[in-house]
Parts: C-alpha cells; structure tokens; sequence
C-alpha cells in the first residue's frame, strides 16, 4: 500500500523522526529527511540507505523548505506525506526565559510546521496526500517553566486542526500526534535503558505507518499517546 510512496520527514536524523523514517523504509516508502547540519544528514541518509535522501535544510526558512520539496520531487518524483517532525525546546520560568531563547521555540516548532506545510501543500494536494504534525501532549497539558514550548505546541495543535478543515475537501488528509516522555536526544537528554519505559522512535514510526494506511474514509485526526506504564516517582 505504501510502496513507492515518498515521504518527507524534517528533523529526521535523530529520534522520532529517525524512527518514523525507519518505519516508512520498511514499508517500501522513498524518504527525504532534512536537518540544518549536513554533517548529520549524510550520517543519518547512509545509515538509512539508498531509498532515503539527505537534504540540509531549515524549517525557520521557508525558501529553504520549498528547496527541500523541490528536491524531493526531483529525486522521486513527487511527495505522498509530509511529516512535521522538527523542534526544539528551552525550559524557563519567565523571570528567565530569554528573548532568544522564546523566538527559536516559536519559531521552529511553530512557524517552521507552517513553512513546511505552505511548501509541501501544492504537491500533497496533487497526490491527495497526507500532513502528519508531531506535537506533544503539552499541547493540551501547560506545566511550569513550559511558557514557550507550551506555547509552541498549544499553537501547533490548533493550527494542525484548522489546516485540517482547510484542507480535507481537497483531498489532503492532515493528523496531529501529541506523544508523552519519548527516549529521544530531546533537550539534551542521552537515551539510556533508565528510558525502557517511555515510548521508543520506532513505536511513533508505527503509528505513522498505522495513519498512512487507514482507510481513507477515516481520519485521526488528533491522537495522544503515552507511556503504558509510567515511571515511578
């Protein structure tokens, strides 16, 4: 069902996107990752192999992310899905949250889903293709020092739904998963086996391959997802 299918996934040379890159791999899907370091890019497209394009690109740039699509469609002739996957997060109170720190969370894990949806649109309308976002459930849940991710990721959610309305008559299919704790190099954090309990890369790339195959008169538009057994405190 996916076979053949291609795929663009922003910030997949790591951790969820990593793992949703695998998935798609797996199930025959050509996949495009991006990253702003092409050093990690070229790492991550060799270890993924020759169905997977490296692209150095920034989802703060919109020019940078109609490169990208363009990129892909020349390479593969087209994009079947586009996932949002690319963030950042700084933890503050807002005694210390600083200027610069506020911009780059709004502007990657925000304006840059935007960049990555305007340019992908035109051609995932061609192939009634799908927009998958990667929120998180501090996108319905706020939490002290979270002002700007909270922020990010509550905007994220909403403007994931509104494109949805926007765009589900013509065809695109748009999904939004809010993930709990994932064992990712997010905010610094090593992977470890202390993380066997959160989520894993390669179960968020399950459910992705799981939205791409639904039947198309069902659409998830929103799913949360957490870990089964959280750790105790």
């Amino acid at each position: 069902m996916l076979k053949g299918k291609t795929a663009i996934i922003t910030g997949g040379t790591k951790g969820i996107g990593y793992g949703v890159a695998e998935a798609l791999l797996a199930q025959g899907m050509n996949v495009a990752i991006t990253s702003r370091s092409a050093e990690a890019v070229q790492k991550a497209a060799d270890q993924l192999g020759s169905n997977c394009l490296g692209l150095v690109a920034d989802v703060r740039d919109y020019a940078s992310q109609q490169a990208a699509v363009q990129a892909t469609i020349d390479k593969f002739g087209g994009v079947d899905a586009m996932i949002a996957n690319a963030g950042v997060g700084h933890f503050a109170s807002i005694n210390d949250m600083s200027i610069e720190h506020w911009n780059e969370v709004i502007d990657v894990n925000l304006t840059g889903v935007f960049y990555s949806t305007k340019a992908s649109l035109d051609a995932l309308k061609k192939s009634e293709g799908y927009l998958i976002t990667i929120a998180s459930l501090a996108g319905t849940n706020f939490f002290a020092k979270g002002s700007a991710y909270n922020a990010s990721k509550f905007g994220l959610v909403g403007f994931s739904q509104a494109v949805m309305l926007d765009v589900r008559d013509q065809g695109v299919k748009v999904s939004t998963i809010m993930p709990g704790s994932v064992a990712t190099h997010f905010n610094d954090h090593t992977p470890s086996e202390a993380d066997a309990w959160k989520i894993q890369p390669e179960d968020i790339g399950k459910l992705v391959v799981d939205l791409l195959t639904m039947h198309p008169r069902t659409l998830p538009s929103k799913v949360e997802v957490r870990p089964s057994m959280p750790s105790k405190k």
